[in-house]
């Protein structure tokens, strides 16, 4: 008998793929030694490294921290959490060869909140269980960061989750650079589940990128810090579960979706925001966890098995489908892409979650084929 994979096993199977080179590497200390740097500026050797890690283990997070698995997956997460705390380790002790940069340039604001994003998907596994030795090396790395001020744009997210991961560390943490990032987003709420980039419009899948994972995040993590935060996180999510639909619609039936705006690179970590709506159980009433799984998996599968993907050694190269390095702008290398493994979040989920089971066709499939479809009425 032919045993066919899982839609479970088979993302599984694509995370590790995405995963493993990096965290193989690290936990030989041997990163910069072997991952290729592509990109367009000479400099990104000095960033691309700390994008690979913080960016695959904010994807791998909610996996790394599930409980209650079985068998070979569990055997399997057990061994990736292990390799993960090696690879913080190798990222921020200072006599190590992979010694990764928190402390110059502007780049590294960013990347310190994508690993602290991780830590805090996985304060069990990724912060709990760190040796008291890599805690404080990762806390003064990413006290580093505070050498340098974010940009006027969702860049505030970065510096409030640094400081949500320094509060979870149990260090002294600021409380106004989350409440000014809050604010600021507050005012930059455009209506119908979209914010502004900063005070401006941008047409691009940063609203999923960044600025509602972010959010959300930031605000279960520190709600009960502040009264207006616990009151703010309900509307909050309201707003990203609007906009996890819109990007559920974006789904073709062939598993495509527009290649609009910046950084599409970062391949189907465009829809960060739908996966996390999948985890944390806030999708819209409309929308079913299951048809959520066959639209990213359609999604997950044309882009993972597009030529050019990945180079022979297994590192991801630049581009959209395929090999693409004319699609990468000058601040995307080779570790900005591993922002893709955030559509892995679901894999928190266990395997008998509903997100798992059955199969279900997406909207767009729906419509195109002809099929009853909910009326879509934009919101406030």
């Amino acid at each position: 008998m032919v045993h066919t994979a899982t839609d479970r096993e088979q993302w599984l199977e694509w995370m590790l793929r995405i995963g493993k080179p990096v965290l193989e590497a690290l936990a030989e200390r041997k990163l910069k030694e072997r991952m290729p740097v592509q990109g367009k500026r000479d400099d990104r050797g000095e960033y691309t490294y700390l994008e690979a890690l913080g960016r695959l283990l904010a994807g791998m997070a909610p996996w790394l921290e599930l409980t209650g698995l079985s068998g070979e997956e569990e055997e399997c997460r057990r061994e990736m959490a292990r390799l993960a705390r090696e690879a913080v380790d190798a990222a921020t002790d200072p006599s190590s060869p992979d010694l990764m940069n928190f402390a110059r340039g502007d780049q590294p604001i960013v990347d310190a909140a994508f690993l602290s994003h991780a830590m805090i998907r996985a304060p069990k596994e990724l912060l709990g269980k760190l040796e008291g030795r890599v805690k404080r090396n990762v806390v003064g790395c990413l006290k580093a960061t505070r050498s340098r001020k974010p940009a006027y744009n969702n860049w505030l997210l970065f510096a409030a989750l640094t400081e949500t991961a320094l509060c979870l560390l149990g260090e002294e943490w600021d409380p106004m650079r989350i409440d000014y990032a809050l604010k600021k987003h507050q005012e930059w709420y455009l209506g119908d589940g979209v914010y502004g980039d900063g005070p401006e419009f941008h047409w691009d899948y940063y609203n999923s990128f960044v600025i509602h994972p972010m959010l959300i995040d930031i605000l279960r993590t520190m709600e009960s810090q502040m009264p207006d935060w616990e009151q703010l996180a309900p509307e909050v999510i309201r707003r990203a579960a609007r906009h996890a639909a819109q990007l559920e619609r974006l789904i073709s039936p062939e598993g495509t979706f527009p290649p609009i705006g910046r950084s599409l690179a970062y391949r189907f970590g465009a829809f960060q925001l739908l996966s996390q709506a999948a985890l944390q159980d806030w999708l819209p009433a409309e929308i079913a966890p299951n048809q959520v799984r066959c639209a990213l998996t359609a999604v997950i599968r044309r882009m993972m098995e597009a030529p050019g993907t990945f180079d022979p050694d297994g590192w991801l190269r630049i581009g959209f489908c395929g090999d693409q390095q004319g699609l990468g702008e000058d601040y995307i290398s080779t570790g900005s892409l591993y922002l893709c493994a955030a559509v892995f979040l679901p894999l928190g989920l266990p395997p008998e979650h509903s997100f798992w089971q059955g199969e279900a066709d997406w909207t767009a499939k729906r419509a195109w084929a002809g099929k009853p479809v909910q009326i879509d009425y934009p919101r406030s």
